[in-house]
């Protein structure tokens, strides 16, 4: 049928489906999006927002240090074996992205203040992550309007979202308004489970609607930008992925692996699957995960008792620590004293009703450390010595166990420091999990994106970005709004590569 073939075919959602789908409609192709669930933007819509889009305007009106070389020397200290071509591609890439979104109307950003993730050369004070300005909802058409997927504690709960849109939301909603306008089609409720072939190159999409198999053909090709398989408990066990499908941040549902594998069925190569981008986060009373940072007081401890990291660090870099060490650290104790109220010394989202979680079990609350360790099931004295030995720290403002406060990040969220004694009765402990926002292995692409075999021959007609693709960074999260970043900038140079603009 002539109204299911197009230029281009995007596969999910997200920032970096987005991207790719407006930029083609703006070039004149015809694009169609397809979205498994009813609503658009996936864990995108659930982010903050942030872009690292490293050497563009927006960091120079800003008066920002940063800029491409500095970048490149930032990455280039973190990176292990790199594949120096999408490095570069993505570094010369990124500002011409930016200059291209902003050059329309309907899109801005603005600097965001957010220290990067490592203290190594090349990092930019206060970071150089950007974000879409804010947005009111009804300045969107209708249509893109309607399709915003919620902010998680608002998606979870059933409810609606903002009037104003911030953050992964701006982003998504703009980027939505730009598909439209320029004639894009969005579809949801599309679940992509294989590919259409014709030669050994990919011509189209098999989807199943309402139960029913349809197939979307696609003259120039067809780009996944359908995020990752952490919503899929058996991908994830099979590829050694730490935490459980039920502990993501991706909406119910989503990201479950089909079109990554609809792909390696073609013979296309994989690498960094056993990798996520990792959070802590508190355990929900309906056992579902969520996403912690910031925090501001208390301390972090195993099934032993005893803390085993810098609670402050970033909070891929807390993932990993707790990752490390599975059977003692999964789930870990959140400790925290009265001086808030009782509630979560952090930015939790979502954080949880504190009735629900108490009389779930997932926190517990006592009069003294003794008994709040008898609460925990951890030893009373090794807990009581831990907290001991973190108030000296808070005393002297020194922690030279795991340095905390000793970073930007560390005590960004608060101003001040984080090395506050636990010394207000009633004291509370939150079990906590390990989260993730996405896994960040897949498809094995090239410079344009292009998915590749095992032998580095192209699959014509196939592209990837986002969390479909082994990510660019490798298994290092350098920077807030690293994930975006790289998903828009190679969902932008396989349209760029599709439409013969290269």
């Amino acid at each position: 049928m002539a109204d299911d073939t197009f230029d281009l075919i995007v596969v999910g959602s997200g920032g970096g489906a987005l991207t790719g789908a407006a930029l083609a409609a703006k070039a004149g192709l015809s694009v169609v999006v397809l979205e498994k669930t009813d609503r658009c933007g996936g864990t995108s819509a659930y982010s903050g927002g942030a872009c690292w889009l490293p050497g563009s305007a927006v960091q120079q009106r800003a008066g920002n240090a940063d800029s491409t070389e500095s970048a490149r020397e930032y990455l280039g200290h973190l990176l292990e074996a790199p594949d120096k071509d999408r490095v570069e591609a993505f570094l010369a890439h990124a500002p011409e992205l930016v200059a291209e979104l902003e050059a329309d109307p309907g899109f801005e950003f603005e600097w965001l203040p957010f220290p990067e993730y490592f203290d190594a050369p090349g990092r930019v004070p206060m970071g150089r992550s950007i974000q879409p300005v804010k947005i009111r909802r009804d300045a969107l058409p209708e249509a893109a309007a309607a399709l915003v997927r919620p902010p998680v504690e608002q998606d979870r709960a059933g409810l609606a979202g903002r009037r104003t849109l911030t953050g992964g939301q701006a982003l998504i909603g703009r980027l939505l308004a730009l598909v439209f306008r320029d004639g894009g089609t969005v579809r949801t409720g599309h679940r992509v489970a294989g590919l259409l072939t014709d030669g050994g190159r990919v011509t189209g999409v098999v989807a199943t609607v309402d139960g029913a198999s349809v197939e979307l053909h696609a003259r120039r090709g067809v780009l996944l930008a359908s995020g990752g398989f952490e919503g899929e408990q058996s991908l994830r066990t099979r590829s050694g992925v730490p935490g459980q499908a039920a502990w993501t941040m991706a909406p119910a549902g989503t990201n479950t692996g089909e079109p990554i594998q609809a792909a390696r069925s073609l013979g296309a190569d994989t690498a960094l699957l056993d990798q996520g981008w990792f959070c802590p986060g508190p355990l929900q009373p309906d056992g579902r995960g969520s996403f912690a940072l910031g925090v501001r007081s208390g301390l972090i401890v195993d099934a032993t008792g005893v803390r085993y990291a810098n609670e402050c660090l970033p909070y891929d870099r807390f993932g990993r620590e707790m990752a490390a060490d599975p059977s003692r650290r999964v789930p870990s104790w959140f400790v925290f004293d009265g001086r808030e109220g009782g509630r979560l010394p952090a930015i939790a989202m979502p954080e949880g009703d504190e009735a629900e979680h108490l009389a779930a079990g997932t926190w517990v609350r006592a009069g003294t450390i003794g008994e709040l360790a008898a609460a925990m099931g951890v030893d009373g004295p090794a807990l009581a010595a831990t907290v001991d030995r973190f108030n000296g720290f808070a005393a002297d403002g020194v922690d030279p166990d795991f340095g905390r406060d000793r970073d930007e990040y560390d005590t960004f969220f608060t101003g001040g420091p984080t090395l506050v004694p636990l010394d207000t009765p009633p004291f509370t402990a939150a079990r906590f999990v390990l989260s993730d926002l996405g896994t960040k292995g897949g498809l094995v692409t090239d410079a344009h994106g292009r998915v590749l075999r095992p032998d580095g021959s192209v699959i014509d007609g196939l592209y990837a970005s986002g969390n479909a693709s082994a990510s660019v960074v490798g298994a290092v999260y350098p920077a807030p709004g690293v994930p975006l970043g790289t998903a828009m900038v190679f969902a932008s140079l396989a349209v760029r590569h599709l439409s013969g603009n290269v």
